[in-house]
């Protein structure tokens, strides 16, 4: 038998871990665009880093059934390399890159629509604006 949680549960998970600070919290925290197949989250950075955004201090809205989404504007106003991007890493304010196995990671795919995270445009050049347009999270 699997392990179920109640579309509460979920809430409670998802609002403590992503929103309030009680858990791992991307308030403030950093997400990197890049090229190329993700590496896995415990892995060093893979790719070539095309754009780099620093969440706002409220990052997610609050949970609503059993996923969370952004809140507010996700944008780096002049992206850090030329590129195709291809998948995103995220980790929680003060945490730096590298391999660390301790650092809190969510790694996920990118696109213009039905990725995890959403681009205005995949095709990136440096000095460009680049913003994203959607990215929900569900348990």
């Amino acid at each position: 038998m699997a392990i179920v949680l109640s579309p509460t549960m979920k809430r409670v998970i998802l609002d403590g871990d992503f929103n309030s600070g009680s858990g791992i919290n991307f308030d403030s925290g950093v997400l990197e665009i890049r090229s190329g197949a993700a590496p896995g989250p415990e892995a060093a950075e893979g790719g070539t880093l095309l754009a780099s955004i620093t969440l706002p201090a409220d990052a997610f809205a609050a949970a609503s059934g059993s996923a969370i989404a952004k809140a507010g504007t996700w944008q780096d106003a002049s992206a850090d390399g030329t590129g195709t991007a291809a998948h995103f890493r995220m980790r929680r304010s003060g945490d730096s890159g590298g391999a660390s196995t301790t650092t809190s990671r969510l790694e996920g795919t990118v696109g213009t629509s039905g990725s995890d995270i959403n681009l205005d445009s995949v095709s990136i050049t440096a000095g460009q604006s680049v913003t994203i347009t959607s990215f929900s999270f569900s348990l």
